[in-house]
């Protein structure tokens, strides 16, 4: 497990003297890459169309209170990326400042075990926003309901996390010029769909409508109908606007699927260059939330003008109560494809549309596979899994140990309902393990005060008063806030007890794995609380 001790010699602090990593990754690159994490498309609205099970809250409202509060996280994580910007992000962080065991377990449990789970989630996206609508879309309605059924589930789930795996394989660099070029190329889509919607008013998207769910799925008088099996459904959508502050903060749970990751970069800032400087690191994360936001405004806005607010909430509603007009997710890029009625553009947008997938689907693995990185640098994991290829400077063992676990869950996933629902927490999971780092930049200054002295973090100030511990706070209370809606209201469907047996079953596998690498480096000679006491090596 540890590299031995060689005629006597006795082991280096760390595996080696350097990583063997590169700052292949400019500011920019994680600007996208936040901004891809927050992905409107892939998963903005996708939440969105949860919006009837707080059927009184208001999507807009939600959305810029969550913005807000979730600035804050992005500022205390800032904090601890400048204070020690390297390749391991949560993980480095929480044993350096809480200490050895407890930052594994939750770093392991919240970016190594959990992330297994996010394969078929991830699979789930790409089955419902590009295989469907694009089978539907070319004739096939019953094809393309093939991809909602087990062995539909389990191939796209596999197709997930061999495409998420060759995105990592290739290295910062050529991942960075992916994303890039989808991010880029989805934006055109997205303008494509904001002018199909301002040119056309409401009547207009009611005809096309109803002559396009006519003629692909056979349904006649759809938005109608749609409308009505809302109403068989017993939901009633709100009036578009700012609405009642109460149901509204009830959806920023939800939101939070999709609001909570501007900071998902984090653990690759040991590859970034300017990982010092606290406001290009910030203005990296904080512009991808605010462009995600600003786009589902715009999209929010939109939809309430063409589409129709009551539609909108009316179909999604209709479709999770099984009452749905057409067989498939209500896809708002295929509704607005249905506005022109020419099958080759319709294709065609939806297939742009899937570049924010595709640019997104690399962060399934991506940061996690530095996190196993950076313990095994640290000697708690096998030494293999610190080896990096020699081109493309990519730790191939750390990728393995991501892929592998995926695929044989995502079997469980596809083919075992009760399975289906140990999944449930797995953003709570991640939330957890954020509420920790948040606790670490409040306690850094106090645990750490010449570390602290040192970092940029500690002279960013406003009358006086030191801004990154005070954003740990405001955190502490988003994560709260979000920890406890979760467990406590049924509503967002992650609080049931197989699930909350099955994630405290991966903190014990971290335990379990953390005190026999502490025992088996204890005689080689290694001791693993003294290794965390020093910041890594670049």
């Amino acid at each position: 497990m540890a590299t031995e001790a060689i005629g006597g010699e006795t082991p280096t602090l760390f595996l080696r003297k350097a990583t063997g990593l590169v700052r292949g990754w400019s500011i920019r690159d994680s600007m996208i890459y936040a901004c891809l994490s927050t992905n409107v498309i892939t998963l903005g609205i996708y939440e969105f169309s949860f919006q009837s099970f707080i059927p009184k809250g208001q999507l807009l409202t939600a959305v810029l209170i969550s913005a807000v509060w979730v600035s804050f996280l992005v500022i205390a994580y800032t904090g601890l990326i400048v204070t020690i910007p390297r390749a391991g992000g949560d993980y480095v962080w929480q044993t350096r400042i809480l200490g050895s065991g407890l930052g594994f377990v939750m770093a392991a449990t919240g970016w190594w075990f959990i992330l297994w789970l996010w394969a078929p989630i991830y699979g789930n996206i790409l089955a419902v926003e590009l295989f469907q609508p694009l089978w539907a879309t070319l004739g096939d309605p019953s094809g393309a309901t093939w991809f909602g059924t087990h062995n539909g589930i389990f191939v796209v789930s596999v197709i997930t996390i061999v495409l998420a795996g060759v995105l990592v394989s290739i290295g910062m660099a050529g991942y960075a010029r992916i994303q890039k070029w989808c991010f880029y190329a989805g934006l055109v889509g997205f303008a494509v769909i904001v002018v199909l919607l301002l040119v056309n008013s409401k009547t207009s998207f009611i005809s096309s409508f109803n002559t396009e769910a006519h003629k692909i799925f056979g349904v006649s008088n759809a938005y109608a109908s749609t409308q009505a099996g809302a109403a068989k459904a017993g939901y009633t959508s709100p009036a578009f606007g700012f609405g009642p502050l109460a149901a509204s903060m009830l959806l920023v749970p939800m939101l939070m699927f999709y609001l909570l990751w501007p900071n998902w970069g984090s653990t690759l800032y040991g590859e970034i260059r300017g990982a010092s400087d606290f406001r290009r690191v910030f203005a990296g994360m904080f512009s991808g939330l605010w462009i995600t936001v600003a786009l589902s405004v715009i999209f929010l806005l939109l939809v309430a003008k063409t589409f129709g607010t009551a539609f909108y909430n009316d179909a999604n509603a209709a479709y999770f109560a099984g009452k749905g007009t057409i067989p498939i997710w209500p896809y708002p890029v295929m509704f607005a494809g249905w506005l022109i009625h020419n099958e080759v553009f319709q294709v065609a947008l939806i297939l742009l549309m899937s570049l924010w997938f595709f640019g997104w689907v690399g962060t399934l693995f991506l940061s996690s596979t530095r996190v196993i990185f950076a313990a095994a640098f640290d000697r708690i994991l096998p030494d293999r899994a610190a080896e990096v290829s020699e081109k493309r400077k990519v730790p191939m063992y750390s990728l393995i140990l991501m892929l592998l676990p995926a695929v044989g869950l995502s079997a469980l996933y596809a083919y075992n309902a009760k399975f289906v629902t140990y999944t449930l927490d797995a953003t709570l999971v991640i939330a957890v393990t954020y509420l920790f780092s948040a606790i670490a930049v409040v306690i850094l200054p106090w645990r750490k005060p010449d570390l602290w002295r040192a970092s940029p973090a500690s002279r960013i100030k406003i009358f006086g008063v030191q801004i990154v511990p005070v954003a740990g706070v405001v955190t502490i209370g988003l994560l709260g806030y979000n920890l406890f809606e979760w467990l406590h209201n049924s509503a967002y469907g992650v609080n049931a007890r197989d699930s909350l047996y099955y994630m405290g079953a991966m903190y014990v596998l971290g335990i379990v794995i953390y005190v026999v690498a502490r025992v088996v480096r204890r005689r080689q000679g290694i001791d693993l609380g003294l290794i965390n006491k020093e910041i890594p090596v670049e």
